[in-house]
């Protein structure tokens, strides 16, 4: 497919042989724990490895996109970089509402430029509209600007704070330009002490640092677009989900790319600026245009991905791509993130663990609130959901990783 030509024209040009294709095994094995969080089952595996069919791995990449599994991984993820978790201003209740609330915008398969649009124009109670949590974890203008930035355009705006980027084109202009669009936020207390009221007040201003001046909302490299009268969030995620922002729709497809390849075309997926080009600046443009294309359903953009040579290659090297890290002519040794491992290994040993809130069965993906952990979490690097960075959950090896995986309590 497409993105095969291109993929294959990088590595032409670099002088590169890819890889052959994984064998069957590896492949429901890879694709089953990517798109769903868990392994097979023995008589998927048997069936799978059985069937002559030459389109049978399209049709299991098809099957397994339907499954509610799906879902809950990317409603994790999207938790992890929304920081879900309860604090001493977030209520557990709320926590909850917010965490489903996501989960159920993926399993309805609502465009993510839509759901987006949700979050960011929420309006009412915690607990009666859960997406108004999003303004209730941060509550700093300055911060909620910068998350919004990094989180669904991959551009991190925090140096410019101070002074021009060093490193990009953000000015401070730009970035007091950009926050003034969340200067009008408000917060009430509700019936329940528990739950706050958040609206547009429909006043306040962001001042620039420098000029101690205010700066009218300004789109990042961009114009100044009308917002009297308006809710000034409303303007702003219209800009944010349309196609007039070239930003959106590629942080988010590289976003998806990384997650089943190993590596983003821009790494990392939240470090997007001039100096950190794409490893295929073709394909990068691309993904983006396909994932427009696809109505933002990126759903159609992992088929895309899964049915690839490219994400289908064996992990085996030869002497042209043993070196090889950022163009994808082998598949990329990872580890499974943390939740996932946890629940593979509550399935092949038939020994669930129970987390605060949920029944005993439950997976490790399905826990709402961030602050619930268990040493084995902990240590395989779940995120803390601390801050919006894609960097907070880890797959890096450690000791306590193996001596947990000898002696812990999850294996014995």
């Amino acid at each position: 497919n497409y993105i095969d030509q291109l993929v294959g024209k990088k590595l032409q040009q670099l002088r590169i042989l890819p890889s052959g294709l994984c064998s069957d095994e590896e492949f429901i094995r890879r694709v089953t724990i990517d798109i769903t969080g868990i392994m097979p089952t023995e008589e998927e595996y048997r069936n799978f490895v059985a069937d002559p069919a030459e389109d049978k791995r399209a049709a299991l990449v098809d099957v397994l996109l339907e499954r509610k599994e799906f879902s809950e991984i990317w409603a994790m993820k999207f938790a992890q970089l929304l920081m879900i978790k309860s604090t001493n201003q977030v209520s557990y209740k709320s926590a909850f509402l917010y965490a489903n609330w996501l989960t159920d915008k993926f399993s309805r398969n609502v465009p993510i430029d839509q759901m987006v649009r949700d979050l960011l124009t929420s309006t009412g109670g915690t607990f009666t509209s859960p997406a108004t949590n999003f303004f209730e974890i941060e509550r700093d203008t300055l911060k909620t600007a910068e998350n919004v930035a990094q989180v669904f355009m991959g551009i991190r705006t925090q140096c410019a704070q101070c002074h021009n980027h060093p490193f990009d084109r953000w000015t401070m202009d730009d970035y007091y330009g950009f926050a003034s669009f969340f200067a009008q936020i408000g917060r009430k207390g509700a019936e329940d002490y528990r739950e706050r009221i958040v609206y547009s007040r429909g006043s306040g201003e962001v001042n620039h640092l420098v000029t101690k001046k205010p700066i009218p909302p300004t789109f990042l490299g961009g114009e100044t677009p009308e917002t009297k009268g308006k809710d000034r969030r409303a303007v702003v995620a219209q800009w944010l989900t349309s196609s007039e922002n070239p930003y959106f729709s590629k942080s988010i497809a590289n976003r998806v790319w990384a997650h089943y390849m190993g590596v983003g075309l821009v790494d990392q997926v939240d470090d997007i600026r001039v100096s950190n080009p794409p490893s295929n600046p073709e394909l990068f443009d691309l993904l983006g245009e396909k994932l427009i294309e696809y109505d933002l359903d990126f759903r159609r953009l992992v088929r895309d991905i899964c049915n690839s040579q490219a994400y289908q290659r064996s992990s085996a090297t030869n002497e042209t791509n043993a070196h090889d890290s950022r163009n994808y002519a082998h598949a990329r040794i990872r580890r499974i993130p943390a939740e996932s491992l946890l629940d593979c290994i509550c399935q092949v040993t038939e020994s669930p663990d129970k987390f605060t809130g949920l029944p005993l069965g439950a997976r490790a993906v399905q826990i709402a609130d961030g602050k619930t952990s268990n040493y084995f979490l902990t240590t395989f690097g779940r995120a803390p959901r601390a801050t919006v960075c894609d960097c907070e959950a880890s797959t890096d090896p450690s000791l306590s990783q193996a001596l947990h995986l000898l002696y812990g309590s999850s294996i014995s």
